[in-house]
């Protein structure tokens, strides 16, 4: 029996009966792929929230990294994630059930017993399992990504009472092309007959033929991800299902809270290399729009889809691009300048340098600076480390985070025009009441207010960085500052010694740039006198 506090559970349970996606999802099991994933995380919390009386949260987990499947949902509820329905709710996690199962194995390696619960009880599945590394080896990114889904699918076949088969994608399965609408691009090659391709093939041919074989995606991870959707428009008989594209997904907007963020990758790193000052100089053009999209508005999209899905059965497969660029364009360079702003007042503690980065596209002068601010540094370091006795890591830092802004330096460095009208279009059809509750209306987005919760959602959740320590770092940012001067001092202090004090020429040059300053400031002062 669920037990809640009196005032916040009427209010709660009085704005989900008024709401027809929450009261959908009430009663029906649920299955849910890729659950303990920052985005299946959100999700599952999101459905128990909204939806308190869901009869079940099947999640399909594999055991990982010595951990069991049980140990896997035992760390993922503690997270705090579920802190909201955790409060109104300490018992929330009786209603989710693990499946151990894996997506790369034949029938998905799930135990006949458990497989046959799934195919009486599940009403909706939310497939959001996927490698989303982009330097996945292609045999590895083909077996999860194609695959698995080509094995859930059939598993869904089977479901006896299935109502909606939702498959996560991403906006850039089809990077290839300028525009991407709401539709399956042909692909270039059959699924099927790349996985017999490489499937007996030795890993080094693997690795030397993959360029020729992705063609113009710029990695296995979207490549894989275009073949994916071909395989679900070919093989989805007549199931219920939709694709959600979201951009890149960055930390919650609103839900659970503001600045939920978890995972160390895209745009986090480069916000955390840049507050740490370990980044100087980022590959990217600051003037491409970023399509950024919190990770809330791509959830209540993804359940808004569901709903519509099981209830209005469209008659084709329908795509949504969960995007931002087209409706509420917000550019690199706005984000770096607005972030800088935001590291001085709250900075990351224990800071490398002072926080200042620059962007470029040019390839020499990201390299120069490169070699400047980031590899130069590093081997001082990294010296000294070694001097006093200790293991050198920086170079191996920046290198590393060299490789990753070389993956990222597509997506960073030029814009695309996506379609959104299926995203509208059910917008449209929520009442007032869903849309507050499943908000994914990406024009109330404030950008500033956004970035400012990303920053502390980088420091609070991904770093463990408590907001009382932000004295300390601005101190410590202070001393940084006090050696920077003193060493540019030291510097031109040398610089003077090495080649102003000992050329005649250049001690010429230096008292006519002196002298010529001197006249300025005179004529400046002479000039305000007489106007006051």
């Amino acid at each position: 029996m669920r037990i809640f506090p009196d005032t916040s559970t009427k209010k709660l349970e009085t704005e989900n009966n008024m709401s027809s996606i929450a009261s959908y999802y009430n009663g029906k099991s649920v299955l849910v792929t890729g659950a303990t994933g920052f985005m299946g995380k959100v999700l599952v919390e999101k459905l128990l929230y909204c939806s308190p009386d869901v009869k079940s949260i099947y999640i399909l987990v594999r055991p990982k990294s010595g951990q069991s499947t049980q140990e896997r949902v035992q760390d993922m509820v503690k997270c705090k994630v579920f802190d909201r329905v955790r409060k109104v709710w300490p018992n929330f996690y009786e209603k989710i059930k693990p499946i151990n199962a894996e997506l790369t194995q034949p029938n998905l390696a799930i135990a006949p017993e458990d497989a046959q619960e799934l195919l009486s009880e599940v009403n909706i599945v939310f497939h959001c399992a996927a490698t989303i590394r982009f330097d996945e080896p292609l045999r590895q990114a083909l077996l999860l990504n194609v695959m698995g889904t080509k094995q859930l699918l059939k598993l869904a076949h089977q479901i006896q009472n299935l109502e909606a088969f939702i498959h996560l994608s991403t906006a850039y399965a089809y990077c290839n092309r300028s525009y991407i609408d709401e539709v399956i691009y042909p692909p270039p090659m059959d699924p099927q007959k790349l996985f017999d391709l490489v499937e007996g093939m030795d890993e080094s041919l693997i690795q030397e033929i993959t360029p020729k074989l992705i063609g113009a995606w710029p990695n296995t991870y979207t490549f894989t991800k275009s073949l994916t959707e071909y395989v679900i428009q070919q093989e989805k008989g007549n199931l219920n299902t939709a694709i959600i594209r979201p951009s890149i997904v960055c930390c919650s907007w609103q839900e659970p809270f503001p600045g939920w963020i978890d995972q160390f990758n895209g745009p986090c790193i480069f916000l955390i290399a840049t507050g740490k000052g370990i980044a100087r100089i980022v590959k990217c053009n600051k003037d491409a729009v970023a399509d950024i999209i919190p990770v809330d508005i791509a959830i209540n999209l993804i359940l808004a889809a569901g709903w519509y899905t099981a209830v209005q059965r469209p008659k084709s497969l329908l795509v949504y691009n969960c995007i931002t660029s087209n409706i509420s364009p917000f550019s690199w360079g706005e984000i770096c300048d607005i972030a800088m702003d935001i590291l001085e007042r709250i900075p990351l503690e224990k800071a490398f340098r002072i926080p200042n980065a620059c962007m470029t596209q040019s390839n020499f002068t990201y390299e120069y600076w490169r070699t400047v601010s980031h590899k130069f540094p590093a081997f001082l370091y990294d010296l000294y480390l070694r001097l006093t006795g200790r293991k050198p890591r920086m170079m191996k830092m920046y290198n590393r985070l060299h490789e990753y802004m070389m993956l990222f330096d597509f997506f960073s460095s030029r814009s695309w025009e996506w379609k959104s009208d299926n995203m509208n279009m059910l917008l449209n059809h929520l009442s007032p009441k869903d849309k507050k509750l499943f908000l994914f209306d990406v024009r109330q987005l404030n950008w500033s207010a956004y970035i400012e919760y990303f920053c502390l959602g980088a420091k609070m959740h991904v770093l463990n960085e408590d907001l009382a320590g932000i004295p300390a770092a601005k101190e410590h940012l202070r001393k940084l500052r006090n050696i920077q001067y003193v060493i540019n001092t030291t510097l031109i202090v040398f610089i003077w010694r090495v080649f102003i004090a000992r050329s005649q020429m250049a001690q010429n040059m230096w008292y006519f740039v002196v002298q010529l300053c001197y006249k300025f400031l005179s004529y400046f002062r002479v000039s305000s006198t007489l106007r006051h």
